[in-house]
C-alpha cells in the first residue's frame, strides 16, 4: 500500500487550522498541526513530514527564521508559506529562502491544493539566504488581491535575467516594477538606465539607444555614448516601447538576437551584455495589426509579461497609498492627516490617472492644507478640480471626444513634460491622428483617394502622416 504524503501545518488561527486540516484529509493526506513556532521546530526535527504548511508571523516567532533550521535537516522539504503580510518583500523573502510557494492570505483551497500536488513531484532548488531590506525601504505600495499575483510573479525573477514586458495603463508604476526587478536581482551592483520612447524625438531615438559616431549626421558634432554601453552589465528599460519607430525596433530586435550593435555611422560590433525591461500602455498585439510593431521583436520581449491592476480594480490598497504619499510628502513633522469618511469618499473615485493622480491630488492637499486634518468637506471641495464624470463611474460612461483628451491629460502633470520632449501639444496629437487615420484608412479599405476626402486632407498629406505614424501604406 502505497505510503500516504504527511503535512505538518503550522498557524495560530484555529479556524485556519480546522479549515485545512478537513480539506487535506479530504485530499487523501495525514495531517499534524501546530499552533505556534516552538511546535513547528519540534516537529520539523523529527523529520516525518513530506511537506510543510506554515504562517510567517505567529505568537513566539517568525517562520522566516526556522526555514533556514528546517532546510538544513532536510533540504529537499516543501515549504509552502502563508501570510497576511501580502507585500512583495514577504514573496521575495520566501523565494530567497527556499519555499516552494507563497500564498497571501486569505487562500483559495482548490489553489493551495494544487501547489501541494506540483510540490510533491518538484523539487525546488535551495536559494540562500541573502540580506534582506527592509519592507519600509521599498517603493511598491499594496497587499490588494491583485498584486499580490504582481509580486508572486516578480519574486520568481529576482533570481533571473530573463527579458520582462510590463503592460498596465499610464501611471499605475511600471517603471517602479522595472527599478524593483534590478534592485532585488542579480545585477543590482551595476547601472539601471530607464528612457522613455514616447519622450525622444523619433529620428533621434535610434542616436540615444546606440549612440552616434562623430559626423554621422547633422549636428552630430561629437561622438555620443548610447544607452547600450551605459547600461551594460545592468538594466536597460524601456518604457512605452509601443511608440518606438519601426526602424528602431528593427535595430533593437538584431541586438537581442545577435547581443552585439552597431553604433550610428559606426563601422564596428560592440558586444553588449543588457537585461531589457520594456513597458507600455498600449496593446501591442493591436500595435503589431496596425503594422506599428514588429511581431518578431514582441515575442523577444515578452518572455514574461507583468500586467499591472489599474488603481480602480485595487482600491483596497487605497488607504496604505494615500497615507504613504502624505508622510513622503509632508514638509515637516508635523503632517496633514485624513479623516477615515474622507478616506472612504476618495475611494469611490476611479482614478482614472491611476497612482501618479493620486499623488499629484495628495501633494495639492498637502500644499493647501499643512498641518491640518483632512475633513470630508475638504475632499468634497477639492474633487471639483478632478474629472467628475469619473466619479461612481468608468472611462467607458465618458461622452465626448473632449472628455477622453481630458481624462487622457488628467494622467499627467506638467512636471511629465521636460524640456527638449516633443511637448504636450504634439503628444496629444499623436495620440488623436493615429486611431483616426487607422479607422478611415480600415474603412475604405485603404483607398487614399477616398480617405483623404473623407479627412478633408490633401493626399500627399495623408501619406506624410501615415508614414509619420508607421502606418501599412496600400499600394493603390
Amino acid at each position: 500500500m502505497m505510503k500516504k504524503t504527511h503535512i505538518l501545518v503550522a498557524d495560530d488561527d484555529k479556524a485556519i487550522r480546522l479549515v485545512l486540516e478537513t480539506a487535506l484529509k479530504r485530499s487523501g493526506f495525514d495531517v499534524t498541526l501546530t499552533e505556534n513556532a516552538a511546535g513547528l521546530w519540534n516537529l520539523a526535527q523529527q523529520n516525518f513530514a513530506d511537506l510543510i504548511i506554515t504562517d510567517v508571523v505567529m505568537p513566539d516567532a517568525n517562520a522566516f527564521e526556522l526555514i533556514p533550521k528546517i532546510k538544513k535537516i532536510n533540504s529537499e522539504m516543501p515549504i509552502i508559506v502563508m501570510s497576511a503580510q501580502n507585500t512583495l518583500m514577504t514573496a521575495i523573502k520566501a523565494n530567497e529562502l527556499g519555499a516552494f510557494e507563497y500564498i497571501p492570505k486569505p487562500f483559495d483551497i482548490a489553489e493551495l491544493l494544487n501547489i501541494i500536488n506540483r510540490s510533491i513531484n518538484e523539487n525546488k532548488k535551495v536559494v540562500e539566504e541573502e540580506s534582506f531590506e527592509s519592507p519600509d525601504s521599498f517603493p511598491l505600495i499594496g497587499r490588494s488581491k491583485p498584486m499580490q499575483e504582481v509580486y508572486r510573479v516578480m519574486a520568481r525573477l529576482m533570481n533571473s535575467d530573463l527579458t520582462v514586458l510590463i503592460t498596465g495603463e499610464s501611471g499605475t508604476g511600471k517603471e517602479l516594477i522595472a527599478k524593483a526587478l534590478h534592485e532585488f536581482g542579480n545585477r543590482k551592483d551595476s547601472t539601471f538606465v530607464p528612457i522613455n520612447m514616447a519622450a525622444i524625438p523619433k529620428d533621434l531615438i535610434e542616436s540615444e539607444l546606440f549612440g552616434h559616431e562623430k559626423g554621422a549626421f547633422t549636428g552630430a558634432i561629437d561622438k555620443k555614448i548610447g544607452k547600450f554601453q551605459i547600461a551594460d552589465g545592468g538594466t536597460l528599460f524601456l518604457d512605452e516601447i509601443g511608440d518606438m519607430p519601426i526602424d528602431a525596433q528593427t535595430r533593437l530586435l538584431r541586438v537581442l538576437q545577435e547581443g552585439e550593435f552597431l553604433t550610428v555611422g559606426g563601422t564596428s560590433p560592440i558586444k553588449t551584455n543588457v537585461r531589457i525591461i520594456a513597458a507600455t500602455n498600449k496593446s501591442l498585439v493591436d500595435q503589431i495589426t496596425l503594422g506599428a510593431f514588429r511581431e518578431d521583436l514582441y515575442y523577444r520581449i515578452n518572455v514574461i509579461p507583468i500586467t499591472l491592476p489599474p488603481l480602480r480594480e485595487r482600491k483596497d490598497d487605497l488607504p496604505s497609498l494615500v497615507n504613504h504619499f502624505m508622510a513622503r510628502n509632508a514638509p515637516n513633522d508635523n503632517a496633514s492627516r485624513i479623516e477615515q469618511d474622507a478616506l472612504n469618499y476618495i475611494k469611490k473615485y476611479d482614478w482614472p490617472g491611476n497612482i501618479r493622480e493620486l499623488e499629484n491630488f495628495i501633494k495639492r492637499l498637502i500644499t493647501l492644507y499643512p498641518n491640518e486634518i483632512i475633513s470630508l468637506d475638504i475632499i468634497k471641495n477639492e474633487f471639483s478640480f478632478l474629472d467628475q464624470k469619473n466619479y461612481k463611474t468608468d472611462s467607458k460612461q465618458l461622452r465626448s471626444l473632449e472628455d477622453h483628451v481630458e481624462s487622457y491629460l488628467s494622467k499627467y502633470s506638467i512636471e511629465d513634460f521636460h524640456e527638449g520632449d516633443e511637448g504636450i501639444y504634439h503628444k496629444v496629437l499623436l495620440q488623436f491622428e493615429k486611431p483616426i487615420l487607422n479607422f478611415v484608412m480600415d474603412s475604405t479599405k485603404g483607398n487614399q483617394i477616398k480617405a483623404s476626402k473623407i479627412l478633408g486632407l490633401n493626399r500627399n498629406t495623408l501619406r506624410k502622416k501615415l508614414r509619420q505614424l508607421n502606418s501599412d501604406l496600400p499600394k493603390n
